[in-house]
């Protein structure tokens, strides 16, 4: 997960930064919108950054290392402890944590809320991190002395516990699910296929697959953490790719300390054939991982990075050959799903649109939400959706309530290349945040917030090169138009 999103006092450092910069303006190709009735779709769930926390009762920590994955509810659901809350305060302290993600309650109130909210709903996406923001220092301190094998092992259960009670609790339907960076036995944002994870969790991680492609699935889950199946129906010609795209962050490295661009290249040679294998059957295809592709504004923003004068953006991945070859099968891909920041955004590369999942984890202040979708089986296309929160971030009683949908506040038909390219070209065009539309991004970007609130105000102050990052997946064309001019968002 992305740190400490658009804090108040980062954002104000660079304030002064941003008001020499101008707006520039991107235009994208026309494509056919689908005009998909509304009639005609079917609901489904996009879920992300769960960041599940299975210490948040300290004691029951030792219970849930030597108890099999099976027994883990009744644990979780018993009585919490009589110091529970002080425990886990000083826990927090210990692990100099940021604030709290997902206890047991929410994980919980969060399940009932989506069959509650989409009772119809055909399938579920889940783009990673469904494991706590430092694991590895709550697991030392609760259980000093265990082997390390023990720790991969817990990290393993606990994905197995996550998965398990969303496919309980949305019994019925598929759910396709993706890694994060928090999810490995051996550390954040490391990864191999050495440690034994990936085989733990390959029965957890990849189901619903036809039986034709159930082992071929699973054994490139194993090695790589990808896999690719048809998705089931009523979607129709529907492939799902799958990426554990935490190979490709600058800030991966192997369980042993050491980048692995080997793996990074086999992982994209595997996903080019994924594409071209679908492009030659005809099939649609949605693209979903944790990490998303281009400019990461925030850490540009916040690290001062001089564009203009020649400073390179920074980029959420270590190369661009993710959007590039995305690019490259744009006719096929129809949309593309990630997470990693916590917050609601969308994005269109080239002709690709971009929907970045809001997270279930209220860590970063933001209230706890998931993305009830409306999908047109036929076309593949997302038509409209609805993000879901609740204000009670501890889970405990919590009402669940429509923040906004797409359709109703950005007055598009679909989620369309198209759509995108209208909307966000009305954003370039509004620098100074005095419509409609722009303000209320700026209100549901930071689920919970205002557009008065303090995230909002920061991002205000970032809106021109923020609406950059909205269209230029490079960092040369990022450069461009943050360098354009205020004229050329005109």
């Amino acid at each position: 997960m992305q740190t400490g999103l658009l804090r108040g006092v980062v954002f104000g450092v660079v304030v002064a930064w941003l008001l020499v910069a101008g707006t520039g303006d991107l235009t994208a190709q026309s494509a056919v919108r689908p005009g998909a009735a509304k009639e005609a779709t079917i609901s489904a769930l996009m879920v992300s950054d769960i960041h599940f926390d299975p210490f948040h009762d300290p004691a029951k920590a030792k219970q849930l290392a030597d108890a099999p994955v099976g027994e883990w509810n009744a644990i979780l659901a018993g009585a919490d402890s009589a110091d529970h809350g002080a425990a886990f305060e000083r826990l927090q302290k210990t692990c100099n944590a940021k604030g709290i993600d997902t206890p047991y309650a929410l994980l919980e109130s969060s399940l009932k809320a989506m069959r509650a909210n989409a009772p119809e709903a055909k399938f579920a996406v889940v783009s990673g991190d469904l494991v706590v923001h430092g694991f590895d220092c709550r697991f030392s301190a609760l259980l000093p002395g265990r082997p390390r094998a023990d720790y991969g092992a817990m990290v393993a259960k606990t994905v197995q516990y996550v998965v398990g009670q969303l496919r309980e609790g949305l019994k019925g339907m598929p759910v396709y699910v993706a890694l994060g960076n928090n999810d490995s036995g051996c550390g954040d944002y490391q990864r191999d296929s050495s440690d034994g994870f990936l085989e733990a969790t390959k029965e957890a991680m990849v189901d619903g697959a036809a039986a034709a492609e159930r082992e071929a699935a699973l054994a490139s889950f194993a090695k790589s953490g990808d896999y690719s199946m048809m998705m089931q129906a009523p979607m129709q010609g529907t492939r799902m790719i799958v990426l554990d795209d935490l190979l490709q962050s600058a800030k991966h490295k192997g369980c042993g300390g050491e980048p692995n661009p080997a793996a990074v290249k086999a992982q994209m040679v595997w996903f080019e054939k994924q594409l071209a294998e679908a492009r030659l059957k005809k099939e649609k295809v949605w693209v979903m991982a944790h990490i998303p592709p281009g400019v990461d504004p925030y850490a540009t923003f916040s690290k001062m990075k001089n564009v203009c004068g020649g400073d390179k953006p920074v980029m959420f991945l270590s190369s661009e050959r993710l959007e590039e070859v995305m690019a490259e099968y744009s006719d096929v891909i129809r949309l593309g799903v990630f997470g990693l920041t916590h917050m609601d955004e969308m994005r269109l590369f080239g002709q690709v649109p971009i929907k970045m999942v809001s997270s279930i984890s209220p860590v970063d202040g933001n209230d706890p939400s998931f993305t009830v979708a409306k999908v047109d089986p036929v076309t593949a296309r997302l038509v409209d959706y609805e993000v879901i929160k609740t204000t009670t971030r501890s889970g405990v009683d919590a009402k669940w309530v429509k923040e906004y949908s797409f359709g109703e506040t950005y007055h598009e038909p679909d989620f369309s290349a198209a759509s995108l390219d209208k909307v966000m070209k009305e954003f370039k065009a509004d620098p100074d945040v005095k419509t409609d539309m722009s303000d209320a991004y700026l209100s549901n970007y930071g689920v919970g917030t205002t557009s008065k609130g303090v995230k909002a105000l920061a991002l205000r102050a970032l809106w021109p090169g923020y609406t950059c990052a909205q269209t230029n997946d490079s960092e040369k064309g990022f450069a461009a138009c943050v360098c354009a001019g205020p004229s050329a968002a005109k």
